[in-house]
C-alpha cells in the first residue's frame, strides 16, 4: 500500500450545535485548527464500537475511491460541559472526555434525495458493494446518510456498520454470510453494475490495505467486554473478519446482484 492512511488528532475548542436528527446526538464543534467538524461522542449510543465502525467503514470506502469527509481523532475536554445549558449535552460531553472521532463538516451540503437525484450506475454499484462488505444497515430511503456537496456524492454516518462486532461469537463463520439488508439499500435501483464493482473494488483491497486501516483503531477503544486475551487479539479479529469476507467468491456481492435483479422482476402495482 503506497500511501497508508493517516488520521490527524486535534482538539475540540467550542461546542456549536447539536445535530438532533442523529440518535446518538452528534454535534457540530469548532476545533483548534479553526475548522468545523461533526463530532461523534464515545460516550453515546454503542460507545467505542460506533466510533470503530465509523473509522473502519469510512476508511475502507476511501480506499476504494468513494468520497468520505476527512475523519479525525478529536480530544474532548470535559470542561466544555460547563458552558452548555442542556443537562443531556453536559452529561454526554463528560462521558466522552478524551479521544473521540469527528468528520469534516461540509458547509452548504444537502441531503441526498432518492426521488430527485440519479447517481450513475458505477458509483451507485460501488456504494452498494461497500455497504454490503461492511454490513452497513443504515443506507435506506428513510435515512440515506448521503450528502451532495459541490454536485458530488459523499458518504457519511457509518456508525451502524460492522454489526458483527456487537457479538463476537462465530464471527469468522459470519464473515462469509450474505447481506440480506442490501435489498433495502437506497441506491440499489441504480446499481446495475454490481458484478463490475465486485471485480474492481475487490482488487483494490488486500490484507495490507485492511491491516493499515485496522491499525488506525486507538488502543483505548479496544478491549473491555470482548472474548479476547489482549488488545492485539481484538484488533487482529477485525483484520481476520474482513480478509475472510473479501475472499472470492463473495456471497455478499452475489446477494446484491440477486437483490437488484429482483427489483426488475418484481410485479408492478
Amino acid at each position: 500500500m503506497p500511501n497508508p492512511p493517516t488520521i490527524r488528532t486535534i482538539a475540540a475548542t467550542r461546542y456549536v450545535t447539536p445535530l438532533r436528527e442523529g440518535g446518538s446526538l452528534p454535534a457540530v464543534v469548532e476545533a483548534c485548527d479553526q475548522g468545523l467538524y461533526v463530532l461523534k461522542f464515545r460516550g453515546a449510543g454503542q460507545g467505542p464500537r460506533a466510533l470503530i465502525a465509523e473509522l473502519v467503514a469510512g476508511e475502507l470506502a476511501r480506499a476504494v475511491g468513494l468520497r468520505v469527509p476527512e475523519i479525525v481523532f478529536m480530544q474532548l475536554d470535559p470542561e466544555m460541559a460547563r458552558t452548555e445549558p442542556d443537562p443531556e449535552i453536559q452529561d454526554l460531553i463528560r462521558a466522552s472526555a478524551g479521544l473521540n472521532l469527528a468528520l469534516d463538516y461540509l458547509p452548504g451540503s444537502v441531503t441526498f434525495d432518492p426521488l430527485v437525484q440519479q447517481p450513475d450506475a458505477d458509483e451507485a454499484s460501488a456504494v452498494v458493494w461497500h455497504d454490503a462488505f461492511t454490513t452497513n444497515i443504515d443506507r435506506t430511503p428513510r435515512n440515506a446518510n448521503l450528502l451532495l456537496w459541490h454536485r458530488r456524492l459523499w458518504l457519511i454516518d457509518h456508525g451502524a456498520a460492522l454489526f458483527f462486532h456487537h457479538d463476537w461469537n462465530d464471527y469468522l463463520a459470519r464473515a462469509t454470510s450474505a447481506f440480506a439488508h442490501v435489498k433495502d439499500h437506497v441506491l440499489l435501483p441504480h446499481a446495475s453494475r454490481l458484478a463490475e464493482a465486485d471485480a474492481r473494488l475487490g482488487a483494490l483491497l488486500d490484507e495490507d490495505v485492511i491491516r493499515a486501516i485496522v491499525d488506525l483503531i486507538p488502543d483505548q477503544w479496544l478491549g473491555g467486554d470482548v472474548p479476547f486475551a489482549s488488545i492485539a487479539e481484538h484488533r487482529d479479529a477485525y483484520l481476520q473478519y474482513f480478509c475472510r469476507r473479501l475472499q472470492a467468491p463473495r456471497p455478499f456481492a452475489a446477494e446484491a446482484v440477486r437483490a437488484h435483479a429482483a427489483l426488475n422482476t418484481a410485479p408492478r402495482r
